[in-house]
C-alpha cells in the first residue's frame, strides 16, 4: 500500500503530538490526530488524560467544516465502542472525512479492526500501517497489556564505568549524575508503576514519586495541575516496612506486596495490601506480580531496586528493556554487582542485550537495550 511524502510527513506531525500524552494518558494509549484539507492542516489533536476527548476530537474540533472531504493521519485506529467517551470513527464518519490512514490497529478486544470496519462501511477510504513501527514504539505499555496481558518492564540502574552499583559498604549516593537523575523523572513519570523492595526503601530512605526535574524538560501536568503519581509497588517479603517511613508520606497509591499468610499491620490511607504468591525459590512469583498488576490496569512497570530484585527478573525473563546509566567511574572488585546471577559455565548462557539507543547524560552515558528480539513490541 503505497503511501506519499506528504502522508510520511503529516503522520510525523501525528506521532509528535501523540507523544505529548505520554506522562498523562496512562492507562489510555499515547495518540496523535492531524486533518488535513488538500495540503493545509486544519486540525490537530492529542489524548490528554483518561475520560476526556481522545485525539480525534480535539482534532474534529478545530477543524470545524473543514474535516468535510479531508484526510484524517491518527497513530492508532479510531475506537467503535462506546467507554467514557463516544466513539472516534462514528465522530469522523459524522464530520465527512474522505480517508483516514491508521498508523497501527488497535489491539484492545473492544477495537481490533472495528474502527476500520465502521470507516470502511461508511465509504471512507481507510489505509493502515503507515510508520506503524514509531507508533508501536510509543505504546509498549499498552500493548504489553493488549497482546501480553502483563506490563512492558524496564529495569533501571546506575553503575561505574566497571559494573558495580554501590560500595561493599552499600554507599551508592550519587553514582550517577544530576542530570541522569533528572532523567529518571522523566521515565518514572511515563510510567504506570514504579516498582521497588523495602530493602531498597530503608537503605536509600526512597520515595520513588516524581517531581518535576531540576534543569531537565518539564512534565506535562494532569488537568488539575498534578503531576500524575505512578503506583509505587514495594516488596516487603519480610513485613519490614513500618508505615512511617518517608515513602508513605507523599500522596499516590502504594501496592504493599506481601505473602498470603503475612500480619495485618496498620498502614497509612493509601496503601493497599497485595498478595502474592511465593515461588519455588522462596522468593516473589515475579511472573504472577505482573499478572496482578495488569488486572488493575498497570501498563508500564519501572524497576528502581538492588541486585537481587534485578537478578531475580532477568532469571525469569522478564526484563524487556533495560535502561543502565553508566558513569565515568571505578569502583573496584569489592564493590557491589547490578545483579544477582548464578554462575555462568559458557559463554552461551550469557544474558544478551540488542542496544536500541545510546547517549551522553550529563557525564553519564545512558545505555537503553532490549533482552532480546521477542520483546520488540
Amino acid at each position: 500500500m503505497a503511501f506519499t511524502l506528504a502522508d510520511t510527513q503529516f503522520m510525523t506531525l501525528a506521532l509528535q503530538l501523540a507523544a505529548k500524552g505520554r506522562f498523562t494518558a496512562d492507562p489510555n494509549p499515547n495518540v496523535g490526530a492531524v486533518i488535513v484539507q488538500g495540503a493545509q492542516i486544519v486540525g490537530r489533536g492529542y489524548h490528554h488524560q483518561a475520560g476526556q476527548g481522545h485525539a480525534e476530537v480535539y482534532a474534529l474540533a478545530e477543524a470545524g467544516d473543514k474535516a468535510r472531504g479531508a484526510t484524517c493521519y491518527v497513530t492508532l485506529e479510531p475506537c467503535s465502542h462506546f467507554g467514557r467517551t463516544p466513539p472516534c470513527a462514528e465522530a469522523l464518519i459524522a464530520a465527512g472525512v474522505s480517508r483516514v490512514v491508521i498508523a497501527m490497529l488497535d489491539p484492545n478486544p473492544l477495537v481490533a479492526g472495528k474502527g476500520v470496519a465502521l470507516l470502511t462501511q461508511a465509504g471512507i477510504n481507510v489505509q493502515s500501517g503507515l510508520m506503524q513501527a514509531e507508533a508501536r514504539a510509543l505504546n509498549r505499555g499498552f500493548l504489553s497489556a493488549m497482546e501480553r496481558q502483563r506490563p512492558w518492564l524496564r529495569l533501571k540502574l546506575a553503575a561505574s564505568i566497571d559494573g558495580r552499583t554501590a560500595l561493599a559498604n552499600g554507599q551508592s549516593k550519587w553514582i550517577s549524575s544530576e542530570q541522569a537523575r533528572a532523567d529518571v523523572q522523566l521515565y518514572r513519570a511515563q510510567s504506570s508503576a514504579v516498582l521497588s523492595t523495602a530493602s531498597t526503601v530503608l537503605a536509600d530512605n526512597a520515595r520513588l514519586s516524581v517531581r518535576q526535574p531540576d534543569g531537565g524538560p518539564a512534565l506535562t501536568p494532569l488537568s488539575d495541575g498534578q503531576l500524575r503519581q505512578p503506583v509505587r509497588v514495594i516488596l516487603d517479603r519480610r513485613c519490614q516496612l513500618t508505615g512511617n517511613e518517608l515513602l508513605f508520606s507523599l500522596p499516590g497509591t502504594i501496592l504493599l506486596c506481601v505473602t498470603g499468610d503475612a500480619p495485618a499491620r496498620k498502614m497509612p490511607s493509601q496503601v493497599q495490601r497485595l498478595a502474592v504468591p511465593l515461588g519455588a525459590d522462596g522468593y516473589f512469583d515475579l511472573r504472577a506480580l505482573l499478572y496482578l498488576l495488569a488486572e488493575r490496569q498497570v501498563r508500564s512497570v519501572w524497576v528502581e531496586a538492588g541486585a537481587t530484585l534485578a537478578g531475580a527478573l532477568l532469571q525469569q525473563q522478564l526484563v524487556d528493556e533495560f535502561i543502565l546509566y553508566q558513569a565515568p567511574i571505578l569502583l573496584g572488585p569489592q564493590a557491589r554487582a547490578m545483579a544477582e546471577l548464578p554462575e555462568l559455565t559458557a559463554l552461551s548462557q550469557a544474558y544478551r542485550f540488542e542496544f536500541i539507543d545510546i547517549c551522553q547524560v550529563g557525564t553519564d552515558i545512558r545505555l537503553t537495550a532490549l533482552l532480546n528480539k521477542i520483546n520488540t513490541l
